[in-house]
């Protein structure tokens, strides 16, 4: 018998799902016969399996996971990828709509009165319709004399980590990974979301103030799309990996580069034009969901 070189993941927040039929159904769909599942999850609120098999000559990972899909609906997450390399030992993650639910210029607009305006540019900045630096100048611009308490009453009153952001970050940090929180967003909210995730390091752009009020402008140079790809590269070169050692999950455009140099990378409730090109998605059940295409079983999270 030919020695398992692939694994598929199927998560789910449907409980009364039988997740592991579902999955090898999907495999079988695929042309690929007798293959086992595993439960991942254990009683919690998503059902995960996966199921190692021999990568065939008829298919590859994206018509796996396209037949997969097929089986599984539209209430589930999936993954297809090698299992060489498959636990990862750099973890770097976008932070807004990412690591937490929201986007935190677009909430500090809010106390501006121009949260509209602000989140229409910033939506189509982050589907790559604008280019990023300026679309961010623009923006923050656009906050010029704001004073700076804003700034804390934002975090304090809006800002929240997704479901499962501890727990991947202490999970893959427990098993000797490095972990980075990259943002095009501002170092105020990266600093406080990063010890609040428990990131071993954080980057983002800087506010320019007067010391009462926001100035409109930015510290340069900015931290854009290819500013994360460097930062991957930086890390893992620091830590002794190579970016296929890395795990890059994100949800906008200039997240695109870092998520494709990445081993595994994550487009998480992403644009289309990120969806597209990463490895895999997670739409349905949230950032538990980058431990479990890993091949950590519920009881070996962290938190």
């Amino acid at each position: 018998m030919a020695e398992f070189d692939y694994v598929a993941v199927v998560a789910t927040p449907e409980k009364t799902l039988d997740v592991r039929a579902r999955l090898c159904v999907g495999l079988e769909a695929a042309g690929i016969m007798g293959s086992e599942a595993l439960l991942l999850s254990e009683g919690g609120s998503i059902k995960a399996a996966e199921a190692r098999f021999q990568l065939p000559d008829h298919a590859g990972p994206g018509a796996i996971r396209s037949s997969l899909e097929k089986m599984l609906g539209a209430n589930g997450d999936i993954c297809v990828m090698p299992l060489e390399n498959r636990k990862k030992r750099l973890l770097i993650c976008d932070m807004d709509s990412t690591i937490i639910g929201q986007e935190c210029l677009d909430e500090l607009a809010d106390y501006a009165g121009l949260k509209a305006e602000i989140s229409a540019i910033t939506e189509r900045a982050m589907r790559g319709e604008l280019n990023f630096e300026e679309a961010l100048t623009g923006r923050v611009n656009m906050l010029s004399g704001l004073g700076l308490e804003a700034l804390q009453q934002c975090y304090d009153e809006r800002i929240t980590l997704n479901d499962g952001a501890r727990a991947l970050v202490k999970t893959m940090e427990a098993n000797g990974a490095a972990t980075l929180l990259v943002s095009g967003g501002f170092t105020f909210f990266t600093s406080r979301v990063g010890e609040a995730a428990g990131f071993g390091s954080h980057f983002g752009n800087t506010l320019i103030d007067d010391g009462e009020n926001l100035t409109g402008a930015v510290g340069m140079p900015i931290l854009g799309r290819e500013a994360k790809l460097e930062r991957l590269e930086q890390a893992a070169q620091d830590a002794g990996l190579v970016a296929a050692d890395a795990l890059a999950m994100g949800d906008g455009a200039n997240d695109l580069a870092m998520i494709e140099a990445a081993g595994l990378g994550i487009a998480f409730e992403a644009k289309p034009i990120v969806a597209e090109k990463a490895d895999a998605a997670i739409n349905h059940t949230g950032l538990f969901s980058a431990l479990y295409f890993q091949g950590y079983k519920e009881s070996e999270f962290a938190e």
